[in-house]
């Protein structure tokens, strides 16, 4: 399936205009949602039919489940999240001082619960992270994406902009290449959209389960045969820095649904 795909990325970009678009304009720019089928829409649209909304749920109980040699739980500093955690994912990876770098949504739960609950981080893409994750960015579903504003991550935002246009892998590729170039074609029976990170973590009908942007880019490199960095790596988060800052103004769906 992964050589199949290749060949098709091959042809894709063969068959793309010798005059390339660059960068999206922002008002040109567009949710993933406007690019899915009737029935993958009709699929995020619906709570109940939504397979996303079950990591939602177990995040809403670990919200209030205790952790850790502190014996706390995240409501114990935050509350009700409807109203602490509203507005929180759309300004994420934001820069933290004692880093002295951005974070991202995954790893500010984590250094959540090393320094106020005193618990073991939580693996990438494990369950529980995805759904503590999926809860939090629920909150602020309909409000607009917002990061990459704060002059801190200026050179973090432009190191993610240096990757997206950088060319690697056997297939020579960069992500603007199918994101920029050539969206609104189709890859392997796939729509290729605009790469806007508005849904995360989202459910992936392919991978028949939840997971985060870090894993789409990661997929992303290894289809075009580059060597995928590792999960929390500052490239990836660099990354999904500059792709939400991209997406500055469009609103969060979490949990979108994808093919």
């Amino acid at each position: 399936m992964k050589f199949w795909r290749a060949i098709a990325v091959a042809a894709l970009i063969a068959a793309a205009p010798v005059v390339l678009a660059g960068e999206i304009p922002p008002e040109m720019r567009r949710s993933g949602y406007s690019f899915m089928g009737p029935e993958t829409r009709a699929m995020q649209d619906d709570d109940a039919s939504n397979p996303g909304m079950l990591f939602v749920l177990d995040g809403q109980a670990l919200w209030t489940k205790k952790s850790g040699s502190a014996d706390k739980a995240c409501v114990d500093c935050h509350g009700d999240a409807r109203s602490s955690m509203k507005g929180v994912a759309v300004r994420y990876p934001a820069f933290d001082k004692t880093q002295g770098r951005p974070v991202t949504l995954d790893q500010r739960i984590n250094l959540c619960r090393a320094d106020h609950q005193q618990a073991k981080p939580l693996a990438y893409e494990s369950r529980d992270l995805l759904a503590l994750s999926a809860f939090v960015a629920h909150q602020s579903r309909g409000v607009p994406i917002a990061a990459g504003d704060d002059p801190q991550l200026r050179p973090f935002v432009e190191l993610g902009r240096d990757l997206f246009n950088q060319r690697e892998g056997q297939l020579n590729l960069a992500c603007t290449n199918c994101h920029d170039d050539n969206f609104d074609r189709r890859l392997a029976g796939a729509p290729v959209t605009q790469g806007q990170p508005t849904g995360y973590p989202l459910y992936r009908l392919e991978w028949q389960t939840l997971g985060s942007l870090e894993r789409r880019l990661r997929s992303c490199m290894t289809g075009v045969r580059a060597q995928a960095y590792d999960y929390g790596a500052p490239e990836l988060v660099a990354l999904e820095l500059y792709l939400m800052s991209r997406a500055r103004g469009l609103p969060i769906e979490t949990p979108a649904v994808r093919p």
